[in-house]
């Protein structure tokens, strides 16, 4: 289990080494975030998450395993202290580095239509983020979310949060819109990222986030080019895979798959046109297949079902599997999400992708390391 909201006094807290760099990830789901964290040599020593499939998929995999020593505290964010965090993982005594985050991000989704998502409670837990920058206290904070926080409709969310950062003397970057396709990770995703800096450790922003490493195809000089999705469906089913399943659909839909052209064909194409197809612009892409020549679309939290997007495998007729979604997301193979088909494709589109959170994140403890020398300097001067 995970730690909960009381008996804090009586848990042992981590000895952690004075070069280690201490991260805490907030929103933390499966584990995204976490393992991108890990693989750039940051110490995640603290992880906070509520959902009970979510919560077994990050233990099982990232500290069941050995693989990170991190404190998972399976807890509403809202009702947890964030000094029970803060003395419980080792922050009082060694400090917090990077505060990592992704509040849920429905209720500022382009999925929402005219002003849903407005004064949706579940934005108000941006706001809730912030109290743990402030009792932590961390070199660097960084959210993660999806662009249409950045609409005007969410203005005051995002004018609160600022607010709050300069009353505890913290500089915010200008929000970065970031495709993760521009960093290995093979899927057309774009998010918004938020830096922010405490100003009393250092005295100007850092230089990022970090250049991209893969370009469009044809692209002049010595970059890679963009990954594609035909990475998630060349290799070989693994044996006993608890992840290599998909959803099962009726006899019309199967049929519609096999009049569907492979490698990214649409529905249309099918001849399968409901009245709800016709009302919205935004059912173009559903019952489509995946183009395996181009880099994926946006693993969502339906992204097991053929019905929400551009989700039927590339030449097979069903929807990709959840191993092949986790692939999209750059989860290596070894990591298994718990709770079946429909909680892990949840846990999977929730997720960072595990590459993109590696490169941002690389510089990010190079800047927290050059700021935790610098103050020695100061200190010795």
């Amino acid at each position: 289990m995970g730690e909960k909201n009381d008996n804090i006094d009586q848990i042992a807290i981590p000895q952690w080494k004075k070069s280690d760099v201490l991260a805490c990830d907030l929103f933390a789901g499966a584990g995204g975030f976490s393992l991108g964290a890990h693989l750039a040599g940051i110490q995640v020593a603290a992880a906070v998450e509520w959902g009970k499939h979510a919560c077994r998929t990050y233990r099982s995999n990232l500290i069941s395993s050995g693989l990170t020593r991190t404190r998972l505290f399976e807890d509403d964010i809202t009702a947890l202290d964030p000094r029970n965090v803060r003395k419980a993982s080792g922050f009082a005594e060694y400090g917090c580095d990077i505060l990592l985050g992704g509040p849920p991000c429905q209720g500022f989704s382009a999925h929402r239509i005219n002003d849903a998502g407005v004064d949706d409670p579940r934005n108000e837990l941006l706001l809730r983020y912030f109290e743990y920058v402030r009792v932590l206290r961390p070199t660097f904070f960084l959210v993660e979310n999806v662009p249409g926080l950045l609409w005007p409709r969410h203005k005051k969310y995002l004018e609160a949060f600022y607010s709050l950062a300069a009353s505890a003397e913290y500089g915010v970057m200008k929000p970065q819109i970031i495709n993760a396709r521009d960093y290995g990770v093979p899927q057309n995703r774009r998010r918004v990222f938020i830096l922010g800096y405490d100003l009393k450790k250092i005295s100007a922003a850092p230089a990022w986030p970090p250049s991209a490493t893969h370009v469009p195809p044809g692209s002049d000089g010595d970059l890679p080019s963009w990954l594609t999705a035909a990475a998630a469906f060349n290799k070989a089913p693994l044996k006993n895979d608890p992840n290599d399943i998909h959803m099962q659909h009726g006899r019309d839909l199967l049929e519609a798959f096999k009049c569907t052209p492979p490698n990214g064909g649409s529905r249309k194409d099918s001849g399968r046109t409901l009245p709800c197809h016709k009302e919205h612009v935004g059912h173009h892409d559903v019952y489509g297949r995946i183009d395996p020549s181009q880099p994926a679309p946006t693993m969502t939290t339906a992204c097991i079902n053929p019905s929400k997007g551009r989700f039927v495998h590339p030449t097979e007729h069903h929807g990709i599997t959840l191993r092949q979604a986790a692939r999209i997301q750059s989860f290596p193979d070894w990591f298994n999400f718990e709770g079946g088909l429909m909680a892990g494709g949840v846990q999977v589109g929730n997720a960072v992708p595990v590459d993109l959170a590696r490169a941002l994140l690389e510089p990010l403890k190079k800047a927290a390391m050059q700021a935790r020398a610098a103050r020695r300097a100061s200190k010795a001067a």
